[in-house]
Protein backbone atom coordinates (compact mmCIF):
# COMPACT_ATOMS: atom_id res chain seq x y z
CA UNK A 1 0.00 0.00 0.00
CA UNK A 2 2.65 2.34 0.52
CA UNK A 3 4.28 1.16 -2.68
CA UNK A 4 1.14 2.05 -4.50
CA UNK A 5 0.37 5.53 -2.55
CA UNK A 6 4.05 6.61 -3.30
CA UNK A 7 3.65 5.92 -7.15
CA UNK A 8 0.68 8.07 -6.95
CA UNK A 9 2.39 10.82 -4.84
CA UNK A 10 5.04 10.60 -8.07
CA UNK A 11 2.85 11.00 -10.70
CA UNK A 12 0.85 13.98 -8.94
CA UNK A 13 4.52 15.87 -8.60
CA UNK A 14 5.63 14.65 -11.87
CA UNK A 15 2.21 16.53 -14.08
CA UNK A 16 1.87 19.35 -11.16
CA UNK A 17 5.79 20.24 -11.71
CA UNK A 18 5.51 20.10 -15.39
CA UNK A 19 2.45 21.41 -16.02
CA UNK A 20 3.04 25.02 -13.53
CA UNK A 21 6.33 25.00 -15.01
CA UNK A 22 4.79 24.88 -18.46
CA UNK A 23 2.59 28.10 -16.77
CA UNK A 24 5.79 30.05 -15.61
CA UNK A 25 8.05 29.68 -19.20
CA UNK A 26 4.59 30.85 -20.86
CA UNK A 27 3.96 33.98 -18.72
CA UNK A 28 7.72 35.33 -18.98
CA UNK A 29 8.92 34.04 -22.08
CA UNK A 30 5.62 36.28 -24.19
CA UNK A 31 5.32 39.98 -23.86
CA UNK A 32 1.53 39.94 -24.76
CA UNK A 33 1.02 37.28 -21.64
CA UNK A 34 1.58 39.51 -18.77
CA UNK A 35 -1.69 40.93 -17.99
CA UNK A 36 -2.97 41.47 -14.73
CA UNK A 37 -4.63 38.03 -14.54
CA UNK A 38 -2.01 36.11 -15.84
CA UNK A 39 -0.03 37.41 -13.59
CA UNK A 40 -2.55 35.89 -10.87
CA UNK A 41 -2.53 32.76 -12.66
CA UNK A 42 1.47 32.79 -12.25
CA UNK A 43 1.01 33.91 -8.85
CA UNK A 44 -0.54 30.21 -8.23
CA UNK A 45 1.77 28.70 -10.29
CA UNK A 46 4.54 29.63 -8.64
CA UNK A 47 2.71 28.83 -4.95
CA UNK A 48 1.75 25.14 -6.84
CA UNK A 49 5.18 24.19 -7.88
CA UNK A 50 6.74 25.12 -4.54
CA UNK A 51 4.23 22.73 -3.13
CA UNK A 52 5.28 19.99 -5.40
CA UNK A 53 8.84 20.52 -4.40
CA UNK A 54 7.89 19.09 -1.35
CA UNK A 55 6.33 15.60 -2.39
CA UNK A 56 9.45 14.17 -2.62
CA UNK A 57 10.43 14.68 0.61
CA UNK A 58 6.88 13.16 1.59
CA UNK A 59 7.03 10.37 -0.89
CA UNK A 60 10.43 9.12 0.84
CA UNK A 61 9.21 9.35 4.18
CA UNK A 62 5.94 7.12 3.25
CA UNK A 63 8.31 4.35 1.47
CA UNK A 64 10.40 4.49 4.85
CA UNK A 65 7.87 5.36 6.82
CA UNK A 66 10.32 7.81 8.76
CA UNK A 67 11.47 10.68 8.64
CA UNK A 68 15.12 10.69 7.62
CA UNK A 69 16.55 14.35 6.53
CA UNK A 70 16.46 15.38 10.11
CA UNK A 71 14.11 17.96 12.85
CA UNK A 72 15.41 21.35 10.81
CA UNK A 73 14.75 20.01 7.34
CA UNK A 74 11.21 18.67 8.57
CA UNK A 75 9.97 21.98 10.18
CA UNK A 76 11.19 23.61 6.84
CA UNK A 77 9.26 21.71 4.72
CA UNK A 78 6.01 21.80 6.69
CA UNK A 79 6.78 25.31 6.82
CA UNK A 80 6.94 25.78 2.90
CA UNK A 81 4.29 23.26 2.74
CA UNK A 82 1.33 24.99 5.25
CA UNK A 83 1.93 28.66 3.64
CA UNK A 84 1.95 27.54 -0.31
CA UNK A 85 -0.90 25.38 0.73
CA UNK A 86 -3.21 28.94 1.89
CA UNK A 87 -0.91 31.01 -0.82
CA UNK A 88 -2.51 28.83 -3.56
CA UNK A 89 -5.93 28.68 -1.88
CA UNK A 90 -5.69 32.41 -2.08
CA UNK A 91 -4.59 32.55 -5.53
CA UNK A 92 -7.86 30.90 -6.70
CA UNK A 93 -9.91 32.99 -4.92
CA UNK A 94 -8.74 35.96 -5.88
CA UNK A 95 -8.44 35.08 -9.45
CA UNK A 96 -12.36 34.53 -9.07
CA UNK A 97 -12.54 37.90 -8.01
CA UNK A 98 -10.66 39.73 -10.95
CA UNK A 99 -13.06 37.90 -13.49
CA UNK A 100 -16.33 39.19 -11.19
CA UNK A 101 -14.42 42.85 -11.71
CA UNK A 102 -14.07 42.27 -15.37
CA UNK A 103 -17.67 40.86 -15.94
CA UNK A 104 -19.81 42.39 -13.73
CA UNK A 105 -18.11 45.80 -13.40
CA UNK A 106 -16.29 46.09 -17.18
CA UNK A 107 -16.10 50.36 -16.79
CA UNK A 108 -14.28 50.29 -13.84
CA UNK A 109 -12.77 47.17 -14.41
CA UNK A 110 -9.33 48.91 -16.26
CA UNK A 111 -8.78 50.81 -12.90
CA UNK A 112 -8.29 47.91 -10.87
CA UNK A 113 -6.89 45.05 -13.51
CA UNK A 114 -3.42 46.39 -14.09
CA UNK A 115 -0.37 44.57 -13.73
CA UNK A 116 0.70 46.40 -11.13
CA UNK A 117 -2.11 46.28 -9.06
CA UNK A 118 -1.82 42.69 -9.24
CA UNK A 119 1.70 42.29 -8.55
CA UNK A 120 0.66 44.64 -4.75
CA UNK A 121 -2.47 42.10 -4.16
CA UNK A 122 0.20 38.84 -5.10
CA UNK A 123 2.30 40.16 -2.50
CA UNK A 124 -0.76 40.96 0.36
CA UNK A 125 -1.46 36.77 -1.20
CA UNK A 126 2.10 36.13 0.53
CA UNK A 127 1.88 37.80 3.39
CA UNK A 128 -1.26 36.74 4.41
CA UNK A 129 -0.51 33.02 4.09
CA UNK A 130 2.58 33.81 6.76
CA UNK A 131 0.10 34.94 9.51
CA UNK A 132 -0.99 31.85 11.13
CA UNK A 133 1.23 29.98 13.38
CA UNK A 134 2.21 26.65 11.89
CA UNK A 135 0.90 24.16 14.56
CA UNK A 136 -1.48 21.32 13.96
CA UNK A 137 -3.33 21.59 17.49
CA UNK A 138 -7.41 22.42 17.94
CA UNK A 139 -7.09 26.23 16.77
CA UNK A 140 -4.90 25.63 13.55
CA UNK A 141 -6.98 23.49 12.58
CA UNK A 142 -10.33 25.33 12.74
CA UNK A 143 -8.52 28.43 11.79
CA UNK A 144 -6.87 26.36 8.24
CA UNK A 145 -10.64 25.15 7.66
CA UNK A 146 -12.28 28.26 8.02
CA UNK A 147 -9.26 30.29 6.02
CA UNK A 148 -8.43 28.07 3.75
CA UNK A 149 -11.61 26.36 2.94
CA UNK A 150 -14.69 27.38 3.75
CA UNK A 151 -14.42 30.83 3.38
CA UNK A 152 -12.33 30.89 -0.02
CA UNK A 153 -15.10 28.29 -1.30
CA UNK A 154 -18.14 31.02 -0.58
CA UNK A 155 -16.03 33.64 -2.55
CA UNK A 156 -15.33 31.61 -5.69
CA UNK A 157 -18.85 30.50 -5.60
CA UNK A 158 -20.34 34.08 -4.96
CA UNK A 159 -18.28 35.72 -7.72
CA UNK A 160 -19.32 33.11 -10.11
CA UNK A 161 -22.90 33.06 -9.29
CA UNK A 162 -22.59 37.00 -9.43
CA UNK A 163 -21.00 36.58 -13.18
CA UNK A 164 -23.84 34.39 -14.23
CA UNK A 165 -26.79 36.31 -13.30
CA UNK A 166 -24.79 39.54 -14.65
CA UNK A 167 -24.34 37.63 -17.92
CA UNK A 168 -27.79 36.26 -18.35
CA UNK A 169 -29.62 39.70 -17.08
CA UNK A 170 -27.71 41.61 -20.17
CA UNK A 171 -27.77 39.21 -22.48
CA UNK A 172 -31.01 38.86 -22.24
CA UNK A 173 -31.70 42.73 -22.52
CA UNK A 174 -29.01 43.19 -25.63
CA UNK A 175 -30.84 39.62 -27.32
CA UNK A 176 -27.18 38.16 -28.10
CA UNK A 177 -27.84 35.02 -30.49
CA UNK A 178 -25.52 32.96 -28.64
CA UNK A 179 -26.90 32.86 -24.84
CA UNK A 180 -27.59 29.84 -24.06
CA UNK A 181 -24.77 27.78 -25.30
CA UNK A 182 -22.23 30.42 -24.22
CA UNK A 183 -24.07 30.20 -20.81
CA UNK A 184 -23.31 26.68 -20.29
CA UNK A 185 -19.96 26.31 -21.16
CA UNK A 186 -19.16 28.84 -18.55
CA UNK A 187 -21.22 27.10 -16.28
CA UNK A 188 -19.74 23.92 -17.18
CA UNK A 189 -16.30 25.77 -16.17
CA UNK A 190 -17.49 27.26 -13.09
CA UNK A 191 -18.78 23.89 -11.66
CA UNK A 192 -15.78 21.87 -12.99
CA UNK A 193 -13.15 24.46 -11.20
CA UNK A 194 -15.46 24.89 -7.79
CA UNK A 195 -16.15 20.92 -7.79
CA UNK A 196 -12.64 19.80 -8.05
CA UNK A 197 -11.13 22.64 -5.22
CA UNK A 198 -13.91 20.82 -2.97
CA UNK A 199 -12.89 17.48 -3.72
CA UNK A 200 -9.45 18.28 -3.69
CA UNK A 201 -9.53 19.78 -0.13
CA UNK A 202 -12.24 18.87 1.48
CA UNK A 203 -10.79 15.40 2.66
CA UNK A 204 -7.58 16.94 3.89
CA UNK A 205 -9.39 19.38 6.10
CA UNK A 206 -12.05 16.99 7.45
CA UNK A 207 -9.35 14.32 8.13
CA UNK A 208 -7.18 17.05 10.16
CA UNK A 209 -10.88 17.98 12.04
CA UNK A 210 -11.80 14.63 12.57
CA UNK A 211 -7.98 13.44 13.98
CA UNK A 212 -7.79 17.04 16.28
CA UNK A 213 -11.38 16.64 17.85
CA UNK A 214 -12.23 13.39 17.66
CA UNK A 215 -8.06 11.80 18.20
CA UNK A 216 -8.82 9.15 15.42
CA UNK A 217 -6.27 8.73 13.03
CA UNK A 218 -5.75 6.56 9.75
CA UNK A 219 -2.26 6.64 8.20
CA UNK A 220 -3.46 5.96 5.31
CA UNK A 221 -6.75 7.94 4.83
CA UNK A 222 -4.83 10.59 5.78
CA UNK A 223 -1.77 10.06 3.10
CA UNK A 224 -4.91 10.25 0.40
CA UNK A 225 -6.15 12.97 2.06
CA UNK A 226 -2.33 14.62 1.25
CA UNK A 227 -2.54 13.50 -2.05
CA UNK A 228 -6.05 14.83 -2.96
CA UNK A 229 -4.98 18.28 -1.65
CA UNK A 230 -1.26 17.99 -3.60
CA UNK A 231 -3.55 17.01 -7.10
CA UNK A 232 -5.35 20.13 -6.83
CA UNK A 233 -1.86 21.40 -7.42
CA UNK A 234 -1.42 19.53 -10.88
CA UNK A 235 -5.52 20.25 -11.64
CA UNK A 236 -4.53 24.32 -11.40
CA UNK A 237 -2.62 24.31 -14.59
CA UNK A 238 -5.55 22.56 -16.39
CA UNK A 239 -8.30 24.72 -15.50
CA UNK A 240 -6.40 28.32 -15.36
CA UNK A 241 -3.95 27.93 -18.21
CA UNK A 242 -4.95 25.24 -20.89
CA UNK A 243 -8.61 26.13 -20.73
CA UNK A 244 -7.45 29.31 -22.37
CA UNK A 245 -7.04 29.99 -25.83
CA UNK A 246 -4.19 32.48 -25.53
CA UNK A 247 -2.39 29.55 -23.13
CA UNK A 248 -3.19 26.71 -25.27
CA UNK A 249 -1.75 28.68 -28.07
CA UNK A 250 1.32 29.91 -26.57
CA UNK A 251 1.68 25.87 -25.27
CA UNK A 252 1.75 24.87 -28.72
CA UNK A 253 4.40 27.24 -30.09
CA UNK A 254 7.06 26.19 -27.10
CA UNK A 255 5.65 22.47 -27.94
CA UNK A 256 5.71 23.05 -31.60
CA UNK A 257 2.43 21.19 -31.91
CA UNK A 258 0.82 22.87 -35.25
CA UNK A 259 -1.70 20.44 -35.98
CA UNK A 260 -3.90 21.56 -32.82
CA UNK A 261 -3.63 25.12 -33.48
CA UNK A 262 -6.40 27.27 -33.04
CA UNK A 263 -7.89 30.38 -34.99
CA UNK A 264 -5.98 32.98 -34.59
CA UNK A 265 -6.50 35.62 -31.63
CA UNK A 266 -9.71 33.93 -29.88
CA UNK A 267 -10.95 35.64 -26.70
CA UNK A 268 -12.27 33.23 -23.78
CA UNK A 269 -16.12 33.25 -22.76
CA UNK A 270 -15.56 35.34 -19.80
CA UNK A 271 -13.38 38.15 -21.63
CA UNK A 272 -15.89 38.10 -24.33
CA UNK A 273 -18.33 38.86 -22.33
CA UNK A 274 -16.35 41.58 -20.61
CA UNK A 275 -15.75 43.20 -23.97
CA UNK A 276 -19.19 42.41 -24.79
CA UNK A 277 -20.96 44.01 -21.49
CA UNK A 278 -18.38 46.82 -21.62
CA UNK A 279 -19.25 47.87 -25.33
CA UNK A 280 -22.93 47.57 -24.44
CA UNK A 281 -23.13 49.54 -21.95
CA UNK A 282 -20.93 52.47 -23.47
CA UNK A 283 -23.30 52.01 -26.28
CA UNK A 284 -26.80 52.97 -23.89
CA UNK A 285 -24.20 55.76 -22.41
CA UNK A 286 -23.60 57.16 -25.67
CA UNK A 287 -27.52 56.86 -26.53
CA UNK A 288 -28.49 58.46 -23.39
CA UNK A 289 -26.38 61.65 -24.10
CA UNK A 290 -27.66 61.48 -27.81
CA UNK A 291 -31.05 62.08 -26.30
CA UNK A 292 -30.24 64.13 -23.87
CA UNK A 293 -28.64 66.93 -26.57
CA UNK A 294 -30.62 69.80 -27.34
CA UNK A 295 -31.99 69.73 -30.85
CA UNK A 296 -31.77 72.75 -33.27
CA UNK A 297 -35.28 74.56 -33.40
CA UNK A 298 -36.50 74.96 -37.29
CA UNK A 299 -35.45 78.18 -37.51
CA UNK A 300 -32.84 80.36 -39.72
CA UNK A 301 -29.80 80.35 -38.32
CA UNK A 302 -27.71 84.10 -38.10
CA UNK A 303 -25.18 82.67 -40.66
CA UNK A 304 -26.08 83.24 -44.54
CA UNK A 305 -24.58 81.84 -47.29
CA UNK A 306 -23.88 84.38 -49.59
CA UNK A 307 -24.67 83.05 -53.75
CA UNK A 308 -22.75 84.65 -56.16
CA UNK A 309 -24.20 86.99 -58.97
Amino acid sequence: LAALISSIYSVVCLVGLSGNSMVIYVIFRYAKMKTATNLYILNLAVADELLMLSVPFVVTAALLRRWPFGAALCRLVLSVDAINMFTSIYCLTVLSVDRYIAVVHPLRASRYRRPTVAKLVNVCVWMFSLLPERRWMAAFAVYAFLMGFLFPVLAIVLCYALILSQLRVVALRAGWQQRRSSERKITVMVTVVVSVFVVCWMPFHVVQLVGVFLQRHDPTLSQLAVVLGYANSCANPLLYGFLSDNFRRSFQRILCVRWMEAPEEPLDYLDYFSTALKSRRLSLDQDQEEQDRPRPHNTCSRITTVVPA
